[in-house]
């Protein structure tokens, strides 16, 4: 890239809603699509469009995602490049990030090292793909102190986001965090326009605005509820529209295609749209590949062809290192290391690594954290009111089962 941009994510969201998934880890940790996390996306779109300067902010339950960032996101210190987490230093007193404006804040010794002319400020937990380079190009021709992604949601989604009302220039005329009623866009009463929570911004106006920020009493120390409003009010914002990036290999099908997966039956949907036929997320797109690191397991095994005990899987994505030894897989993901024994039934599911499902099992729409057994003829997904008693079960009848847990 021939700007000089640094990559800041922010990825120290507690993700209480995904609990029990993020019980013991940091929402961009969370497995996802097999064997990535759900950073690896947001890592790869910067990765890919020629970021090669990008610091990691975390906060929560952070030593899964250090971990993975350790393993993974290595580049070449040869010429400089780097990807590297940064937790609260507590440089500005002994207190965690108050929010994601006040992270940047305390970490503006970062900007000072770096002296990047721009900033570009991305989400960690989002699906999708996006060359960003397309929006920094747009920014810096524009002017604009800051430039908001934005993508249209459905009215009943969008209070879930920051809605941007802009005028025809791409100027944002108003920007509100999470209303309560969302403003539709013009000629489409049905949609609203969402913020992707990416942003670029010049990197001295970054500077000033946070350090105002942090001596506003009042503030909630947001970029969503505070940085970008003011903003707007000074008339330096303008909007990007996601719908117009192009990125190589890219089908129709998936243009414009991204996920916020903030509740249990995000992550669930979102994970069903990978194991379709024509997918609307392509993990096969070599032309933009997301990127991770992958232990050595050995290739998936299906075995058994007797009868009714056929090792199968249909219209799913299985990982290395499974065994399905005689049962049948629909429709799911099952990612490294988990078994599935003799005529149980695994459909519409999601199996993180090294779960064991039991011989005669029946799994039906769940989401199974790692190092879970389940017995054998155990049935889940099937009766929610009894799933209820033993496990988390989403508003749309997903069931999820945490890390570690012991079904009897």
């Amino acid at each position: 890239m021939r700007w000089n941009v640094l990559g800041i994510v922010l990825a120290g969201g507690e993700g209480s809603r995904l609990r029990p998934l993020t019980r013991d880890r940091a929402k961009p940790a969370v497995p996802f699509g097999g064997h990535y996390r759900l950073i690896d996306f947001g890592l790869s779109n910067l990765v890919n469009a020629g970021l090669r300067k990008i610091v990691v902010l975390t906060q929560y339950l952070s030593h899964s995602l250090d971990r993975h960032m350790a393993q993974t996101w290595r580049l070449s210190p040869l010429l400089g490049n780097y990807v590297v987490t940064v937790p609260a230093q507590m440089r500005t007193g002994p207190k965690w990030f108050q929010g994601s404006a006040d992270a940047i804040f305390q970490n503006l010794n970062i900007l000072g090292d770096e002296r990047p002319d721009y900033v570009a400020v991305f989400g960690a937990d989002h699906i999708y793909r996006m060359d960003a380079s397309q929006m920094i190009r747009q920014h810096i021709e524009s002017g604009a102190g800051v430039t908001v992604a934005g993508i249209p949601v459905p009215l009943e989604e969008a209070r879930q986001f920051g809605v941007i009302e802009a005028d025809d220039t791409g100027r944002i005329r108003a920007f509100v965090e999470k209303p309560s009623s969302p403003p539709p866009m013009p000629g489409d009463p049905d949609r609203a326009l969402a913020s992707m929570g990416n942003y670029v911004f010049a990197a001295d106006l970054l500077r000033e605005v946070v350090v105002e920020d942090a001596e506003n009493q009042e503030s909630r120390h947001d970029m969503g509820h505070d940085i970008i409003p003011l903003l707007v009010d000074r008339g330096e914002a303008c909007v990007y529209d996601f719908g117009k990036n192009e990125v190589p290999g890219q089908n129709e099908v998936e243009r414009g295609y991204w996920r916020g997966v903030g509740t249990l039956d995000a992550y669930h949907q979102a994970s069903m749209d990978l194991v379709s036929v024509s997918p609307e997320f392509d993990l096969y797109n070599h032309g933009w590949p997301i990127l991770t690191w992958q232990y050595p397991h050995p290739p998936a095994k299906f075995v058994h062809e007797a009868g009714e005990r056929r090792g199968t899987a249909l219209n799913s994505l299985v990982s290395g290192g499974v065994v399905i030894s005689g049962g049948t897989v629909r429709r799911s993901i099952l990612s490294p290391r988990v078994r599935v024994n003799s005529y149980a039934v695994v459909e519409d599911s999601v199996l993180f690594n090294n779960v064991d499902v039991g011989r005669g099992a029946k799994v039906r729409r769940a989401v199974i954290d790692k190092n879970v057994v389940v017995p054998p003829r155990e049935v889940i997904g099937h009766d929610l009111e009894r799933d209820r008693e033993r496990f988390t079960v989403s508003d749309d009848g997903v069931v999820v089962i945490a890390k570690g847990m012991v079904l009897a």
